[in-house]
């Protein structure tokens, strides 16, 4: 019995505390999701100010819907943990009734008793009563153990009772919150409610002015379609000067190299002629040094295997006054012999040192000679590639705003008769918004096409283009680094302020998002 209230108290301890991180989490993530609501709200605001009937309200609208029926499905779920903690609440406080009852029970069972036994109620009878000592004092310890008991069985009833209260109170409290919980989430249908039927209104006035607007949707179609025509132009011009200036300066650079051999190599003639008369002078003296190295080590190992021998000879005979002075004369022989073969050796290191600083001398100097012939007729051997390619998925986007329209070919979310074919990505802003360079490079082109501009700006290999602009910042042929404003995003033909951001790898445009980080 015992155990199965432990494996219970640890179940619902479990339960509660999973319901509790998971109502936390879902709390959390409402949250966020409001944040996003807040923010398209904000920029909703700005965009009715230009245009309701735009794609980029459309979008956002949706977008704002799913966040709130995102919201509404997470309070569903923690009404369900609500729920749940309401019924397992309401199980231990069943639980702590039954208990509580049976407490109450026994209890009223050892008053009972105690009145039955009204005996020992009167203490001082009771103990008087005792046939000896012995038995009074155990007498006395029963009446102790006794009340002990009694007081023990009220306390439980006390605190059984103040946890059961507590149950219940936390139970109420679960019920308050699953009734605030539903008194939002209705709130919150309502909002989907009248949100869905601001979407619908938008959709009936988009079809209203279906005509119009797809009259004006083709015709910026047309629009961009002629200025992808003159930006592909551009673009190949730009290819073919490009490939044109490499292979003149291929040419261009060859000669430079094949003159610059020439004269590094007269220099290093130069440089080996002047060395010559040196390292012939230093070769003859370490090959006289080699060779009195080798006559000085062959004296000395000959003085060193004739003191030997007399050390032999003076063992078998008597060693006399005459043999002394030979043996002296021997040994210091063969000192000198050994310190001429020493100095010879040494003279001789030195010598091939000698011919090694001067190889090396030289050839520093033939490299030198090179760098300065490759430095006066212009040679450049590091040239370094555009490092656009290196960097793709790092490079920062032109704009902060809502892209409404993505690469390919695309169904327009409102006309589905109509399907549009985006070389780019269109980023809808607030007005005043400035369009940044994405990364280093040269300002290749700027079109003027009425009221828009257009500015390609060249990576190396690689071309953005920032389309849709009411004004530039930048100027042809100027050096522009990524941060760098080239313009501020125009209005578009239904009302919002929107940029066409594209990007071209050589003459074929790929999509911006594979590219751009965001």
């Amino acid at each position: 019995m015992i155990l199965k209230k432990v494996i219970f108290f640890i179940g619902l301890l479990f339960v509660g505390l999973f319901s509790a991180q998971k109502k936390e989490q879902l709390q959390q993530e409402n949250a966020a999701l409001k944040k996003q609501i807040a923010s398209i709200n904000a920029n909703l605001a700005k965009t009715q100010s230009q245009s309701k009937l735009s794609v980029a309200y459309l979008n956002g609208v949706n977008q704002k819907i799913q966040l709130r029926e995102k919201v509404y499905s997470n309070t569903q779920k923690e009404k369900r943990l609500i729920e749940d903690d309401i019924y397992l609440r309401q199980l231990e406080i069943n639980r702590q009734n039954r208990e509580l009852a049976i407490l109450r029970k026994n209890y009223a069972d050892v008053l009972v008793n105690a009145y039955k036994n009204k005996g020992v109620q009167n203490k001082v009878t009771f103990i008087l009563s005792s046939k000896n000592l012995g038995e009074a004092l155990r007498r006395v310890q029963y009446l102790k153990q006794y009340s002990d008991y009694q007081d023990k069985k009220a306390a439980e009833i006390t605190n059984a009772a103040i946890v059961l209260k507590r149950s219940i109170a936390s139970r109420q409290k679960s019920v308050k919150e699953k009734e605030n919980l539903l008194a939002n989430q209705e709130k919150d249908l309502q909002t989907i409610n009248i949100e869905k039927v601001q979407k619908e209104k938008l959709l009936a006035d988009f079809k209203a002015n279906e005509t119009k607007l797809t009259a004006e949707l083709k015709q910026k179609q047309a629009q961009s379609n002629a200025l992808e025509a003159k930006i592909r132009t551009i673009i190949n011009e730009e290819i073919k000067l490009a490939k044109a200036k490499a292979e003149a300066e291929k040419k261009a650079e060859a000669e430079r190299v094949r003159l610059a051999k020439i004269a590094a190599d007269r220099e290093k003639a130069r440089i080996d002629a002047e060395n010559k008369a040196k390292a012939d002078a230093l070769e003859k003296a370490r090959r006289d040094a080699d060779i009195a190295a080798k006559k000085a080590a062959d004296l000395a190992a000959k003085k060193a295997e004739e003191e030997k021998k007399r050390i032999a000879d003076a063992a078998k005979a008597d060693a006399n006054a005459r043999d002394e002075e030979r043996r002296v004369a021997a040994a210091k022989d063969a000192v000198a012999a050994a310190n001429a073969s020493k100095i010879a050796a040494n003279k001789a290191a030195e010598a091939r040192a000698a011919e090694e600083a001067l190889e090396k001398s030289k050839n520093e100097e033939k490299k030198a000679a090179e760098s300065k012939a490759n430095k006066n007729f212009g040679v450049n051997p590091n040239l370094s590639g555009s490092s656009f390619s290196a960097n793709r998925g790092k490079i920062s986007m032109p704009v902060r705003g809502t892209i409404t329209h993505r690469f390919g070919r695309q169904q327009h979310p409102v006309f589905k008769n109509i399907v549009e074919d985006n070389i780019g990505i269109k980023i809808a802003v607030s007005a005043g918004t400035n369009a940044q360079c994405v990364f280093p490079g040269v300002v290749s082109r700027i079109i003027a096409d009425g009221d828009s501009r257009t500015v390609i700006v060249k990576h190396g290999d690689y071309f953005t283009v920032y389309s849709n602009l009411s004004s530039t910042n930048v100027s042809v042929n100027q050096n522009v680094a990524a941060g760098t404003v080239v313009g501020q995003v125009g209005k578009d033909f239904d009302g919002t302020y929107t940029l066409d951001f594209q990007v071209w790898n050589g003459n074929t445009p790929v999509d911006p998002l594979g590219w751009v980080s965001y």
